[in-house]
């Protein structure tokens, strides 16, 4: 049931966030923005048009980026910035597509299959961290709007357009539930495509190593505990090359990715095959005019020569001056500013967890606490000690974002990559809000009872509206506490504004 209702509202939010965009994109005109647009390589046919205004907006900014680079490949040096899973899988959809090759071009085509990927995905996400949040927290309630809240996503517009956000929550979020339930071969492979999705999916490698070591150490603990003398220790012994080779095989797999499409950066601009005259003339015309490098054997890159020859270093560095501390700048406050509710957050998750138990971090959560080494189960919710490892990958996320990246993706970026967002914006809800204080059954039976109570305007929307927690919430606006109202009005603020402002090549988050 709880599957059903995560389904229904992620389905829900993910086709009103299409039919917005399609009408700010309308209503609002387009900021002639010093943004990445090539020229279009086909003329334009019949439904083109239809398909530019419908979804245009999820076209913008970077998802330029990997609509080029699925209808042409890495062409450009700084095209490799982004990794290639997300633009295989839009030109594996625009091949799927290709009946409609006679109405639509490759590029129409690959708009379709954004809008059709991202909406899946943005399903699969929400599942996907609704069981994690099972297998986390154990606590079915704040799973449940846990996952809600993820429908909401202040960053709901990057999991919507062409980027690669919602492929990789979904990969991350399912990969680490696979983990938690000790599927580690089906784990590491979903953590291995989520990295050759986002460059940051090699800090994952840090769950495949803390959560068999947890394993390893309650393993250890029964065998040290029980009786036998040689044969302790060698169980012992087992338990810990079990572990090791875990850690060194899957940390392998999940950084595989990574290593290959830097391997394939290197031979393509260091021992180049392309010439110049083999682009087609408008790209290599934008090339020219715009400095762009494109591989050329005559002249490689000064990378090339570096130790190791990483091009994704290069990229970050020279084209977009990515460093310790280069984005504080006092003109970039009002991206601070845009990033700071996120930003507090995690910042609050990760003080309230370690307040609650300073000992247990100290123990980096490993043991004690309400976990012995039986492997009794922990108490559920927010605080316990299974969380430990999401909070810390929470904080290390969110200080090196802050400090060495362009601080406006901080949102997204965490939105995409850790459940502690929305686990803790649950945690307060359900805290805090006296209308989730009753037993779901409770709540379920007194609206069923009552459903006159409410104007004959909210009772038109609640027939269209799916029916959970999230939205009861909004519909008695009024009398939820102070805290719901900023929580709920932070997160849909921001998915409104990131829609109208983004897919008019607006800046945003």
């Amino acid at each position: 049931m709880d599957v059903r209702t995560v389904v229904h509202f992620a389905a829900f939010t993910r086709v009103l966030t299409l039919v917005l965009q399609a009408v700010f994109n309308a209503l609002v005109p387009d900021h002639a923005a010093d943004a990445f647009r090539p020229p279009r390589a086909e003329e334009a046919r019949l439904l083109d048009g239809g398909a530019e205004l419908l979804l245009g907006g999820l076209s913008r900014w970077d998802a330029e980026h990997f609509l080029f680079i699925a209808e042409h490949g890495y062409l450009y040096e700084h095209n490799h910035a982004f990794f290639p899973l997300l633009p295989l899988c839009l030109r594996g959809l625009a091949v799927g597509l290709q009946p409609l090759a006679g109405w639509l071009t490759v590029r129409g085509r690959l708009l379709v299959a954004v809008a059709l990927l991202n909406s899946a995905l943005g399903v699969l996400s929400a599942v996907a961290l609704y069981r994690l949040g099972r297998a986390v927290l154990r606590d079915r309630r704040l799973a449940l709007l846990s996952s809600l809240l993820f429908c909401l996503s202040p960053a709901n517009v990057f999991l919507s357009a062409g980027y690669s956000e919602g492929l990789f929550s979904a990969l991350t979020f399912g990969g680490v539930w696979l983990l938690e339930g000790r599927s580690v071969l089906g784990g590491c492979l979903l953590l291995s495509l989520a990295t050759a999705t986002r460059a940051n999916g090699l800090v994952n490698v840090g769950f495949l190593l803390y959560l068999p070591l947890r394993w390893a150490l309650a393993r250890g603990g029964a065998v040290w505990g029980g009786a036998g003398g040689s044969s302790r220790l060698l169980r012992l012994a087992g338990i810990g090359f079990s572990y090791l080779l875990t850690a060194a095989l899957g940390s392998a797999l999940i950084a595989l990715p990574f290593a290959v499409f830097q391997l394939y950066g290197y031979s393509t601009f260091c021992s180049p095959s392309l010439r110049p005259g083999q682009v087609p003339p408008p790209l290599l015309a934008l090339a020219e005019v715009k400095g762009y490098r494109i591989a050329d054997a005559t002249r490689p890159p000064p990378w090339c020569e570096w130790s190791p020859p990483l091009l994704y270093s290069y990229i970050q560095e020279v084209y977009w001056d990515v460093g310790f501390l280069r984005y504080f700048q006092l003109r970039q406050t009002p991206n601070f500013l845009l990033a700071l509710p996120a930003a507090l957050l995690v910042t609050m998750a990760t003080w309230s967890y370690a307040a609650a138990s300073p000992a247990l971090c100290l123990r980096l959560g490993l043991w004690g606490g309400r976990v012995t080494w039986g492997g009794e189960k922990p108490a559920p919710g927010f605080l316990s000690p299974q969380v430990f490892v999401y909070v810390a990958h929470a904080g290390i996320l969110l200080a090196f974002a802050f400090f060495c990246m362009h601080v406006q993706v901080l949102t997204r970026f965490l939105a995409s990559s850790s459940p502690v967002l929305y686990w803790f914006s649950a945690h307060l809800l359900l805290l805090h809000e006296p209308l989730l204080k009753e037993e779901e059954e409770q709540e379920e039976q007194k609206e069923q009872d009552s459903p006159v109570c409410l104007p004959r305007a909210v009772t038109v929307w609640t027939q269209l509206l799916p029916h959970n927690a999230v939205t009861q919430l909004l519909l008695q606006w009024r009398s939820s506490s102070t805290l719901s109202r900023w929580l709920l009005g932070y997160f849909i603020s921001y998915w409104m504004l990131g829609l109208a402002l983004h897919c008019n090549f607006l800046p945003w988050t």
